[in-house]
């Protein structure tokens, strides 16, 4: 019994670690897209009306504005500061009504530990999509 008390705790205390980090990471790159939001408003750049894709890789509306910080378009922020991973799964009438995405706690690597996609710094994606919507 000792045994499987002290385990649990062990698993507690690691799962304890690993949010404690998240939520670092976490506020780590809020404060980033804290800073692009504002030279993004210094350069006037408007947002957009944002869309997610489906599963089925069908794009839709989501109600949102904001702008894009991948070439695929399945990641964003909101003028408010919001982050959005806008793929989705939805319903066969979401192409009539759209999506509601929720937003996300950003983090400092997108693409972590996938193999497909951009992957890479968010400082990186965040200069491309600052040069994007400011060029002109």
């Amino acid at each position: 019994m000792a045994d499987e008390s002290r385990r649990q705790a062990d698993a507690r205390r690691r799962h304890e670690l690993a949010q404690a980090q998240a939520n670092a990471e976490a506020q780590a790159a809020q404060v980033k897209l804290d800073g692009f939001l504002r030279r993004l408003e210094e350069a006037g750049a408007t947002p957009e009306p944002l869309q997610a894709t489906l599963l089925s890789g069908q794009r839709v509306k989501t109600g949102l504005v904001g702008w894009y910080l991948n070439r695929a378009r399945t990641l964003a922020v909101a003028p408010d500061g919001r982050y959005f991973q806008l793929v989705t799964a939805g319903s066969t009438f979401a192409r009539f009504t759209g999506v509601t995405p929720s937003p996300i706690p950003p983090t400092l690597v997108i693409g972590r530990g996938g193999r497909d996609g951009e992957t890479g710094d968010l400082d990186e994606f965040l200069e491309r999509a600052f040069a994007h919507y400011t060029q002109g």
